[in-house]
């Protein structure tokens, strides 16, 4: 029986988790365990408890309550309980997805101890290092054992950096091997989106008409802490959202609901809240997230996943940031980087919202990725009596 630790943190980490504790589940209950280990990075209840109970991912085996704090902080209780985690476990392989402190942690801390590490998202680079996420996910692939790519331009990316695509077994850190594989959470998209047309009210409840409003997502720091930026983001959907009589529906991430008050200017923040279109809501569920991201006219979003996302349900998108590690997204004329920048942002959405020859090809595999990947861990890492 292969025993894999599955380290989760983060929102986006909880529900790709899911893909692959599914295919588990329904294919390979015999030859997989799984101790799923929480660090407690998003502690906020509707970011995180709701998301085990909606979709069904086992309870945690272990919980650090890591919560907020600085990089170094965070990493470093992360990298100390995960550690003594997998000193106890002894797995054959840790599992980390994307590009979080959580993610960081893992790698580190296995590597050190020499347990292989499995990486879910492997080789997208956004060429910035200013982002604390492209280090972590360079990071993590460089000590990675096996590395699952969700599209071609990850593959190639780490061939470019110097990975072995021949290469053969055994597989270790320093005889890596890498796949594109297709995505799991394109796998979940599939998966919930029947399911949340009977699980979520969404619509109803707010009284939307299907494409007939904006969904937007703010909540990347350089974004929320930033005074001017964040200005310049609600400016921007405010002034859309008045010139086209179109309805935004903001889930607000709890970061950017603690800066609202204090880094908005006022007469703006006094504006949207007197724009009754203009819908400020509590942070949606992830088939909160599917109903309305099937049903908008359009994104504008600085997340990487909703980016993805919209995508996956054939919605243009925005990007509120000066880079995408989904270049695809932008390459095929589905969504187009703005950046913080008022005039870029208005351009983007009038060009988006004007085509009607739009081309979403499929990018993101056959929705079987989870499946690949444990089959292929199974294959590879061996087992134990």
């Amino acid at each position: 029986m292969l025993k894999i630790v599955t380290i989760i943190g983060a929102r986006p980490q909880i529900i790709k988790a899911a893909a692959l504790s599914r295919a588990i589940k329904n294919s390979f209950s015999k030859e997989i365990t799984e101790i799923i280990v929480h660090t407690g990075q998003h502690y906020d209840a509707n970011m995180s408890q709701i998301f085990f109970d909606e979709l069904g991912i086992p309870a945690p085996d272990y919980n650090l309550n890591v919560g907020s704090g600085s990089h170094g902080k965070q990493t470093a209780i992360m990298l100390t309980g995960i550690e003594e985690i997998l000193l106890k476990e002894k797995p054959d392989a840790i599992v980390l997805y994307g590009d979080t402190n959580s993610t960081l942690a893992g790698g580190i801390a296995a590597s050190k101890i020499h347990v292989p590490v499995v990486h879910i998202e492997a080789g997208l680079r956004s060429f910035s290092k200013a982002m604390p996420e492209e280090v972590n996910r360079i990071i993590c692939d460089h000590v990675s054992t096996l590395l699952f790519s969700p599209t071609k331009t990850g593959y190639e990316n780490l061939i470019r950096e110097g990975f072995n695509k021949d290469a053969t077994e055994p597989y270790s850190a320093d005889n890596p091997k890498i796949y594109h594989c297709g995505d799991v959470m394109y796998d979940n998209s599939l998966y919930f989106s029947a399911v949340s047309e009977n699980k979520t009210n969404i619509l109803q409840k707010l009284k939307l008409e299907q494409n007939e409003f904006i969904l937007a997502t703010i909540h990347r720091n350089n974004n929320t802490d930033e005074p001017d930026r964040l200005n310049a983001l609600f400016k921007s959907l405010q002034d859309i959202s008045v010139k086209h009589n179109l309805v935004v529906v903001l889930p607000l991430h709890p970061r950017t609901a603690k800066l609202l008050e204090t880094n908005l200017d006022k007469e703006l923040y006094s504006n949207i809240q007197s724009n009754t279109k203009f819908r400020i809501i509590e942070p949606a569920s992830f088939l909160e997230m599917i109903a309305l991201e099937k049903n908008c006219r359009l994104v504008m979003t600085d997340s990487g996943g909703v980016q993805k996302e919209a995508f996956y349900f054939e919605k243009p998108c925005v990007i509120l940031r000066p880079e995408t590690e989904w270049v695809e997204l932008e390459e095929c004329g589905a969504a187009i980087v703005t950046d913080a920048d008022e005039k870029r942002i208005k351009d983007a959405f009038e060009k988006l919202i004007s085509k009607t020859d739009l081309k979403f090809p499929k990018l993101y595999g056959d929705g079987k990725a989870a499946e690949f990947i444990c089959g292929e861990l199974v294959r590879h890492l061996g087992t134990k009596d």
